[in-house]
């Protein structure tokens, strides 16, 4: 059955069909036959030999970065990230790319400045003075919001009795605290400098809230002292232990503390107003009161500034023949009642 298997393909034996074939069958078959067949070659056996790989090849960048010192490579390495294009911040490749197209670039609050009229530039340092004291509150608030949880829920689920009287006692209670934390703020100088890091403002922040706990403990050890009948302990000064956090107050005037040392009719509306409160509360009362009054004083001065600057634009534009009718109403309203120091 050998010739049986060889023609189904079952014959594994060798890769040549034709091979069980008579001699002259198969040459006859070779010659008549159409399709030419080749007796396949065994292949040979080919020895591969594995040649050595080559050493590794350093290029000469490399040789002259082993050569040269460590210092030299950090300085060429200064150099390139020197010689990079600077973009602007709102840029989003910082590497340099595009930087042709941010040569011209000005930012949108630069480019409304200079096009804001007088009027505008006044309100604008106006409002900035109003939400600078809008955010101490603001701040003050988040310091106590216990308080005023507190406050909430005696509101919604208290006792009846706290209920009928309004819950006075955390009514008070939370009232102490905005009010001594906002005396706070403003003494360790919260918001006082313009452009400040707001971290740092954040810091006075957290200190203020420490401070008027640390205050509270000691009212407690001062009450419990003259329960048992003992000596009312001394304690430091709570805002002498640690000055401003932020530093001092340094807004586009740059004038020294003392340019901004409140009057003698001044310092005795204070003393008044001290006078009435608890003394230990005076302190940051009194802190809290110059640090307001340099505020004041700052923005006084700024609004100072911008008054000379106009007056300066408007002699520029008369001495050019530009004089414009508002111009000419300024200077006769400034000849009236020009802007005086405080």
């Amino acid at each position: 059955m050998g010739w049986f298997n060889g023609w189904f393909g079952l014959d594994n034996s060798g890769s040549d069909p034709l091979r069980r074939l008579d001699p002259k069958l198969r040459e006859f078959l070779e010659k008549e036959s159409p399709v030419k067949y080749n007796t396949p070659t065994p292949p040979t056996p080919q020895l591969h030999q594995q040649q050595p790989s080559p050493p590794p090849q350093h290029t000469q960048q490399e040789k002259q970065e082993r050569k040269q010192p460590q210092s030299d490579i950090t300085q060429q390495q200064q150099q390139q990230q020197q010689q990079k294009p600077a973009v602007p911040p709102e840029s989003l490749y910082p590497d340099g790319r595009y930087a042709h197209l941010w040569k011209t670039y000005r930012p949108l609050s630069a480019i409304e400045a200079e096009t804001k009229t007088d009027n505008e530039k006044l309100t604008d340092v106006l409002e900035a003075f109003k939400e600078r004291k809008a955010q101490i509150g603001r701040a003050a608030l988040e310091n106590c919001a216990e308080e005023q949880f507190d406050w909430t829920a005696c509101m919604k689920s208290g006792s009846w009795t706290a209920r009928m009287t309004m819950c006075r006692d955390e009514v008070r209670k939370f009232e102490r605290c905005y009010n001594a934390q906002s005396r706070l703020l403003k003494a360790l100088g919260y918001l006082s400098v313009q452009g400040r890091n707001p971290e740092v403002d954040e810091e006075i922040q957290m200190r203020a809230d420490e401070l008027f706990h640390r205050m509270l403990a000691q009212e407690k050890e001062i009450e419990k002292a003259r329960e048992e009948g003992r000596a009312v302990p001394a304690f430091k000064p709570l805002l002498e232990e640690k000055k401003e956090v932020g530093g001092t107050a340094a807004g586009p005037a740059a004038k020294s503390p003392d340019a901004y040392e409140p009057s003698e009719a001044t310092v005795a509306a204070w003393k008044e107003k001290l006078a009435k409160l608890p003394p230990e509360d005076r302190e940051a009362e009194e802190k809290a009161l110059r640090a307001e009054h340099r505020a004041k004083a700052e923005l006084a001065a700024q609004v100072q500034n911008l008054w000379q600057e106009q007056a300066k634009e408007r002699e520029k534009r008369k001495a050019e023949g530009k004089e414009t009718i508002m111009d000419r109403f300024s200077a006769l309203a400034g000849s009236w009642s020009g802007p005086k120091s405080t």
